[in-house]
């Protein structure tokens, strides 16, 4: 397997540090290693998402769910069930599992519902006012007097230039 060196992007970069985690966590990455349990990733609006993760025989005891740093972790771990069973075939599976999710910045947790093995995790993107686009209206004709707190900042820059 190619593995590719990230570390002159650090050098020439500032905030992008997450991002560069991500690409070097993904360069390591071997699919074939993560299987349990299967799930699902859903675009459910424009800014909605769920994830939904098949936990048959797990209880909701059973399941965490934890958002650190957008890093979404749902860890699974069985209680010990009372005196040990013999089995002639063991094809279900219910051993821990750890299933880690990078989240994009401004994606939040809305929620979790567990339903018929299945776990659904709703997410939605809210992204902060500020940072929405906005239209900014264009003035038409003679430029309007500047008064108050503004006209005091203008006339400070004039007499510094």
């Amino acid at each position: 397997m190619t593995r590719y060196d990230f570390s002159p992007l650090f050098r020439s970069t500032v905030g992008f540090d997450r991002m560069m985690q991500l690409l070097d966590a993904a360069a390591g990455w071997d699919a074939a290693a993560v299987t349990d349990p299967p799930y699902n990733i859903e675009k459910t609006d424009e800014n909605a998402y769920q994830i939904t993760l098949a936990v048959a025989g797990f209880s909701e005891d059973d399941i965490r769910i934890e958002l650190r740093e957008n890093t979404l972790t749902i860890t699974g771990a069985p209680k010990e069930e009372g005196a040990p069973r013999e089995f002639l075939h063991h094809g279900i599976d219910r051993g821990r599992f750890e299933r880690s999710f990078q989240l994009a910045d401004y994606v939040m947790v809305v929620g979790a519902t567990l339903d018929n093995g299945m776990l659904r995790i709703d997410l939605r993107r809210e992204i902060p006012e500020e940072l929405k686009p906005r239209r900014i209206d264009i003035a038409v004709g003679a430029p309007k007097a500047i008064t108050g707190k503004a006209k005091k900042i203008v006339d400070s820059v004039r007499k510094i230039a």
